[in-house]
């Protein structure tokens, strides 16, 4: 079976592929101070009833990654071992200014995005950050926009504002928030549907004018239930996408 893990700046995702069916997944914090051992107990106690013969890896956290390659050397020593890095046989030709500071769950993204929907499409990442990226008809990795995460922008504001605080994130009953509360939540949730929408919008007309298609827009990360029931532009929902893409990189690099 294929563990595939899937590292983020706020949480760790990792999924078991038994063939190109996803059979478990979990999602954990990710620590940058984990050591390989701590890995080790954390990955192994979840993974304990599968048996591992392979795992594919994607990293925006140098330092867990690190750790990750003294865990497989200790742990999965007979594994075969696929981690997106350069030199990694991703099949996505990247077309921007300088390709190594493209992070690799977007390219991971991109595979996966095309590879289920065609091209031109949009993937809207809903992590620590919020992703937008663009992929065209031939799979390739177009560019994007990034922006600030959706629980960052929350932890700034709490932070900065003596009077407001950290809300629950759910959708309220109305635009205009009768309380304190209710505001917050509004402007969140729909301030954050609204950005998304709008820059869907514009990177839409710029494929239109480039491709003259209409992009597929599809979301993925741990906060896009938040918004997908709000936004007006996104047309899928896919949870797993980036282990997707890790389990595609890791069949070309098999």
């Amino acid at each position: 079976m294929l563990l595939a893990v899937d590292v983020g700046n706020t949480n760790t995702v990792l999924g078991i592929f038994k063939g190109e069916e996803l059979v478990r997944a979990w999602r954990v914090k990710t620590d940058p101070r984990s050591t390989a051992d701590e890995l080790w107990l954390q990955y192994g106690a979840l993974v304990r009833d599968y048996k591992i013969t392979a795992l594919a890896i994607c990293s925006t956290v140098p330092a867990t990654l690190r750790e990750l390659r003294t865990m497989i050397a200790d742990y999965f020593a007979d594994a075969q071992v696929t981690i997106v890095e350069p030199g990694t046989k991703t099949g996505v030709p990247l077309l921007v200014d300088n390709p190594k500071e493209i992070g690799a769950d977007r390219i991971v993204n991109t595979l996966a995005a095309h590879t289920l929907y065609g091209g031109p499409a949009i993937v809207v990442d809903f992590g620590t950050s919020t992703n937008l990226d663009v992929v065209s008809p031939k799979g390739e990795f177009l560019g994007g926009a990034l922006a600030p995460g959706i629980e960052i922008s929350v932890d700034a504001l709490a932070a900065r504002a003596a009077q407001l605080r950290k809300v629950e994130l759910v959708r309220p009953k109305n635009v205009i928030g009768k309380n304190t509360v209710e505001a917050l939540q509004s402007g969140t949730i729909f301030g954050f549907a609204g950005q998304v929408d709008g820059l869907v919008d514009r990177i839409t007309t710029e494929l239109l004018d480039q491709f003259g298609t209409r992009p597929t827009v599809i979301a993925t990360g741990g906060l896009a239930p938040l918004i997908i029931g709000v936004s007006e532009t996104i047309d899928h929902h896919e949870p797993d996408l980036t282990l997707i893409g890790l389990r595609l990189i890791h069949e070309r690099n098999s």
